[in-house]
């Protein structure tokens, strides 16, 4: 198989395969993509409704890149029920591979205690399509080689696959906790969610034996704390284990007012065992753009020494007042 295609299916194998060694996509500022790590977090923000976009390509050094993009929105409601939808699409290697989800999501999020009531839980619950598909017809096998003249695009490889795209049901819930205290200097944040709590089947193991995608487990959060009015630290996490793989993220980020109307956050998170990951954004009223390079360190540098990442994101809170929005008490990035 040509080197692409080759590095895909090691991958792709391990996602797939029955020692699951791989997490499902997802993005290192994975607070732009809310609804992807906890549908708990639907509606859980400073506005009426709430929009982000984002694109992530990686890889690009070593082999044909994985390109990842997402959008997802959510609005809240006096009912204390809010809905979501959020829509991902990767493009992996030279087989055209697509891992593709959409979902919608309501949340219920009347639980609320404390001083004035500001500190509030979210549940949520995240129904939708799970999609999968990649065309054999871009792969080389071994058995178009020939020793002296090379790969044969003429000759037919006797390893067929029979099954090349699947759809299925897929089921996600979370729980996620804010505290939106004004006047605190201290603010926590933060939830646990699990995906593919029905098990979608895997259809592209083995013929004879099914087997299920396993769970993904997510835990994340994190706290702001304002030193002054003008000038705050936001430490936070996130943990994914799926099967056997474990992805855990760590960092801080400060948060400064820039210029009369623009906020500045710039920070660094470490994946560990994989990558480190400086970021930098800009909030302009009610937008906030991002960009994160993700730069390949111990294991994952010395194998692939120069791979690195790079994400951009775009993300509107709006409010019907049309009244800017500043320091907000949920996470951003």
């Amino acid at each position: 198989m040509k080197r692409g295609s080759l590095l895909f299916f090691l991958l792709f194998s391990g996602l797939c395969g029955r020692a699951i060694a791989q997490i499902d996509p997802h993005f290192s500022q994975f607070y732009a993509y809310p609804l992807g790590i906890n549908p708990g977090l639907a509606g859980v923000n400073e506005g009426d409704f709430r929009a982000n976009a984002v694109f992530r390509t990686q890889w690009s050094q070593v082999m044909t890149p994985f390109v990842t993009k997402g959008v997802s929105a959510d609005i809240v409601t006096p009912k204390n029920l809010n809905f979501g939808i959020n829509l991902l699409d990767q493009s992996a290697g030279d087989g055209g591979y697509h891992y593709q989800h959409g979902y919608l999501t309501i949340a219920y999020s009347g639980v609320r205690f404390g001083e004035g009531d500001n500190q509030q839980i979210t549940f949520g619950i995240q129904v939708g399509a799970l999609a999968r598909k990649f065309d054999p017809s871009n792969f080389q096998f071994g058995d178009q080689w020939h020793s002296i003249s090379g790969y044969d695009p003429g000759v037919s490889s006797a390893d067929q696959l029979q099954r090349t795209s699947s759809s299925d049901l897929d089921i996600g819930a979370g729980i996620s906790y804010a505290d939106a205290r004004g006047l605190r200097p201290l603010r926590f944040f933060g939830g646990i969610a699990a995906f593919h709590l029905n098990r979608p089947q895997d259809p592209f193991v083995t013929q004879s034996i099914v087997q299920s995608l396993p769970m993904r487990i997510v835990a994340h959060g994190g706290f702001q704390w304002a030193l002054t009015e003008r000038f705050s630290v936001i430490p936070q996490f996130l943990v994914i284990k799926q099967g056997t793989a474990m992805e855990q993220m760590a960092g801080v980020s400060i948060r400064t007012p820039f210029a009369s109307s623009v906020d500045l956050v710039a920070g660094v998170n470490y994946r560990i065992k994989d990558a480190l990951v400086p970021y930098l954004g800009f909030g302009y009223q009610q937008w906030v753009f991002g960009m994160a390079y993700d730069v390949a360190a111990e294991q994952m540098g010395k194998a692939l020494p120069g791979t690195s990442s790079l994400e951009v994101s775009v993300s509107y809170t709006g409010r019907k007042s049309g009244r800017p929005i500043r320091y907000l008490s949920c996470p951003r990035f």
